[in-house]
């Protein structure tokens, strides 16, 4: 049971401590009751003299109130609990003692086994006030809030022979645990079996008036922790229970608390029976009887072998913790040494990882572009303001011309950066550091920037002044270097004195300044490709001509993200004769090297409709496939050819020849806005067969009538075949006012989500 509290005014004679445990039925049960007529012999001589009461109950031995049995005393005459310990104050709550019998039974939920009050039954309370002795009876403790219900065994019987003025009566109460699923009679009997004494703590009682102040009655708890028999203990002095290892100083002072008769409490090495050792903490209360005379002592022993190993041990670490703290004194020098190590490790570890974190975030942040502005805002993003107040970036071509430049405040400063990029970058003075680490490719580092440098970094006086608005203490200038070519340089500036760039800062830079010059070098090599296919591409689209009576209007959309141009073409001419030829095709591929081929293979297509051994559109596929099997200009390529003929007269048709070499049909929008999809006529794919005969269809269109080529990237959408893209477009198409012309054909038919994995070329012809 927990502690408890025992409440203020409790009180309880020694006698009835002595007794606590001789009342209780151990395991050695019937011998105990046998000794219980001693035991009471001696309470009585304490407590017949009337003025022994108050004297005996300050001798109370403090150990008492932590057994772990609940103990009540009642005075038998006013029917009143007078004394309750711990355990008992858990049972009945804080209730304020003297209080009548029945009431505190009340408070602790006492009952008989049937669930009666006890105040309504014979109870063992009532039955010990009267005078009674109750050898052994169970009750039933009602569950709470704290507990569950239990089973009590009360044991109780007067502290006097004879009937005195201060009648007092011992109870006490043991908890048991009976079989629930045993008969009642069985159950009882169980209860009376397990009723044993659930505590070390050893009670007894010396005569001092006899020789060597023997003992004249112990408690079986006393015979079990000292292994000595009741018969071997009772007419010997207590020191049997010394050995070799006891402390004479610790028996000194048993000897003098005895001659001085007062109480006192001691813990001493003692010995068992088979000679093992224990410690053993002795509470000693002398008993006076009415005239004052010594009648006996009441001893409460209790085994504190593990307290006293306990505080052994604290004992022994509080040694040691001297010893190490007067240690530590001298060593503390050391000890606060290797603290500030650990820090400045730590703050090294740390710093290490903050670097791999922003090298990490540098490599993917600036390789994740190739627009070198957008590559640049991202390199002040990284810096500013986790490495400097501000940085200026500038960027030089192969002559140390400046391209580009960039720049950066922690606080804005946007109209201060913008006056110094276009009065200082274009003209870096020899002061420059930006200059100087160009051209030394080498840091700089300016810890302190005064004003005679900086009259040597600005040559403009608005220059300078922005500076000073801006702030600047301390520059570290960096070069951006990659593939051995000088590509820039970055300058971070600190605008606070008390702020400096480090080695390991520099470092940093470096390291960011490499990742940055690699990152603008990839850039260069893009926008040099770029250029390269830009410059292809307008020599491989061509402008579309002007042609009298006839309008067009083309689209394209490059699926390669190297080059603007792919494998798809288209092409418009008038012919020697007066008729218009009308191509569209697609070589297999959409990156720089399909558009190479599509050039080879769109300038062997013009040559053949140029000068034609056979103008019929059957006729200068067949040779354009012989001259790509014979050439290897490409591997294959679809491709439609319309030859169209201006009417001979007004109100007459335009005259139409088709022939396809595996492309997409072709459609015609009549001038009422009807489409028409020409799917006549089909062939093989150019490159497959050199020697297949292909065919071509005429047709005649009244003036007015568009037509529309285009390649596959502008029907195929993935989940979908090609008839579904062709009937969308027609649709779309179809959407178009009537009279529309060319250029509105071209914005309807690319009106869709485009697919992006492939070329789309588109032309739109309008005949008339």
């Amino acid at each position: 049971m927990p502690e408890v509290p025992v409440p203020p005014g409790s009180d309880v004679p020694p006698e009835a401590a002595a007794l606590v445990a001789g009342s209780a039925v151990g395991p050695e049960g019937d011998a105990d009751r046998a000794h219980q007529a001693d035991a009471v012999g001696a309470a009585t001589a304490v407590v017949s003299a009337t003025d022994s009461a108050e004297g005996a109950r300050s001798a109370l031995p403090g150990v008492l109130v932590d057994v772990p049995v609940a103990v009540l005393v009642i005075d038998q005459k006013a029917g009143s609990v007078v004394y309750a310990n711990t355990a008992a104050v858990e049972l009945a709550g804080n209730v304020q003692l003297p209080v009548p019998i029945d009431q505190w039974g009340t408070a602790a939920g006492l009952t008989s086994l049937a669930g009666e009050p006890l105040e309504r039954t014979s109870s063992p309370l009532s039955q010990v006030a009267e005078g009674s002795p109750v050898s052994g009876e169970a009750v039933r403790l009602a569950p709470s809030s704290t507990q569950d219900e239990m089973t009590l065994w009360v044991t109780g019987f007067p502290l006097s022979a004879e009937p005195v003025d201060d009648q007092l009566a011992l109870v006490v109460f043991l908890r048991l645990e009976g079989d629930q699923g045993d008969s009642p009679d069985r159950r009882l009997q169980t209860m009376r079996d397990r009723a044993v004494l659930a505590t070390d703590i050893c009670f007894t009682i010396s005569d001092p008036r006899r020789d060597d102040d023997p003992l004249v009655w112990v408690n079986p708890a006393f015979c079990r922790v000292s292994g000595y028999s009741y018969e071997e203990s009772v007419g010997r002095n207590c020191r049997f229970l010394q050995g070799p290892a006891t402390d004479r100083g610790a028996v000194l002072a048993i000897r003098r608390g005895l001659e001085s008769h007062e109480p006192f409490t001691e813990t001493l090495l003692n010995y068992r029976k088979d000679g093992t050792v224990f410690w053993n903490q002795v509470s000693i209360s002398p008993v006076f009887d009415g005239a004052g005379e010594l009648v006996s002592f009441v001893g409460v022993q209790t085994d504190v072998t593990e307290r006293v190993r306990t505080e052994g041990e604290r004992a022994a670490a509080f040694e040691a913790e001297q010893t190490a703290r007067r240690e530590a004194e001298t060593a503390r020098a050391a000890a606060e040494q290797a603290q500030a190590d650990a820090e400045h490790a730590r703050e090294e570890a740390e710093a290490a990882q903050n670097r791999l974190a922003l090298m990490a975030e540098a490599t993917s942040s600036l390789t994740a572009t190739l627009d070198r502005t957008e590559l640049l805002g991202r390199l002040a993003d990284l810096c500013v303001p986790l490495l400097a107040d501000w940085i200026f970036v500038t960027v030089v071509d192969a002559h140390g011309e400046v391209l580009e430049t960039a720049a950066k405040h922690r606080r804005g400063l946007t109209a201060e950066l913008e006056t110094i990029s276009s009065l200082h970058a274009a003209n870096l003075t020899p002061g420059s550091p930006s200059r100087q680490a160009m051209e030394s490719r080498r840091p700089v580092v300016v810890e302190e920037l005064t004003d005679a440098r900086l009259d040597s970094v600005y040559a403009r006086t608005p220059a300078r002044e922005a500076h000073q608005r801006l702030g600047g203490h301390a520059v570290v200038a960096v070069p951006m270097i990659a593939r051995r070519r000088v590509l820039g340089a970055m300058a971070l500036v600190l605008t606070g004195e008390d702020r400096s760039f480090t080695d390991p800062d520099v470092e940093l830079v470096q390291d960011l300044a490499r990742r940055a010059g690699l990152a603008l070098d990839n850039v260069r090599l893009y926008q040099a490709e770029h250029q390269v296919a830009e410059t292809l591409q307008r020599s491989l689209l061509p402008q579309l001509p002007d042609i009298p009576g006839v309008s067009s209007a083309a689209h394209y959309v490059s699926a390669s993200t190297a080059a603007d141009v792919g494998g798809d073409f288209y092409d418009l001419l008038q012919l020697p004769d007066g008729a218009i030829g009308v191509a569209i095709g697609d070589v297999v591929g959409h990156d720089v090297a399909a558009a190479a081929a599509m050039g080879h293979l769109r300038g062997l297509l013009r040559a053949c409709m140029w000068d034609p051994t056979d103008p019929d559109p059957a006729a200068v596929l067949g040779r354009v496939d012989r001259l790509v099997q014979g050439l290897h200009v490409a591997s294959m390529a679809t491709m439609a050819y319309v030859r169209a003929v201006p009417p001979a007269g007004e109100g007459r048709p335009w005259q139409l020849v088709v022939a396809n070499a595996g492309h997409p049909p072709l459609v015609l929008r009549h001038p009422d806005g009807h489409v028409q999809v020409l799917t006549e006529p089909t062939g093989l794919l150019v490159g497959v067969d050199g020697d297949t005969r292909r065919e071509s269809v005429h047709l005649e269109v009244p003036a007015g009538t568009v037509l529309v080529g285009y390649t596959d990237g502008l029907i195929e959408h993935p989940g979908a075949d090609l008839d579904e893209g062709i009937a969308a477009l027609v649709d779309r198409l179809g959407a178009a006012d009537v009279g529309a012309g060319p250029v509105d054909l071209c914005a309807h038919a690319i009106d869709t989500e485009l697919d992006r994995r492939d070329d789309v070329a588109l032309i739109a012809v309008r005949f008339g």
